[in-house]
């Protein structure tokens, strides 16, 4: 009876999702925003999201961002400069700052500041979550017609 009771709970469990998906600001590992997704029981459609805000060592932050479809879910997220990024889920957007690590503002309006860095992807319960980075703008190319520059001549 002993061993059934135990492992009723592990099957509760089993096929529940839990994962996360970075990015990486600069490339750092000290300064990252990551998105976590947990489903609690494996019959829920819906999971917990939180936004784990890090610029160590000075900030560490787990915010709550509700629960929502565990399945067909992006977040954007954009850069405002001075450590200061959004992140937008359908008309929901949460502004938070990584200096001091405070959330800004949060609620229902769908104004996100700043360039758009990538999109978190929550696709299926099968999937991985994944940050997706923006493109990065191509550089001009050098006008065809413009004359390579030249040397002057070496003085003798």
């Amino acid at each position: 009876m002993r061993k059934i009771l135990t492992v009723v709970p592990l099957l509760l469990l089993a096929g529940c999702v839990n994962d996360s998906a970075t990015f990486y600001v600069d490339g750092s590992r000290d300064h990252t925003l990551t998105v976590r997704r947990q489903q609690e029981y494996f019959w829920k459609e819906d999971a917990q999201y939180t936004l784990m805000a890090a610029r160590l060592p000075d900030c560490q932050r787990a915010i709550p961002l509700g629960e929502m479809p565990l399945e067909g879910l992006d977040f954007e997220l954009f850069a405002s400069g001075d450590n200061v990024w959004s992140l937008r889920a359908g008309k929901y957007v949460w502004q938070v700052e990584t200096q001091g690590c405070t959330l800004v503002s949060e609620g229902g309006t769908t104004t996100a500041t700043g360039a758009k860095l990538g999109t978190y992807t929550a696709e299926s319960k099968k999937a991985k979550m994944r940050f997706d980075a923006e493109a990065a703008p191509a550089a001009p190319a050098p006008a065809a017609d413009a004359a390579p520059a030249s040397n002057p001549p070496a003085s003798q």
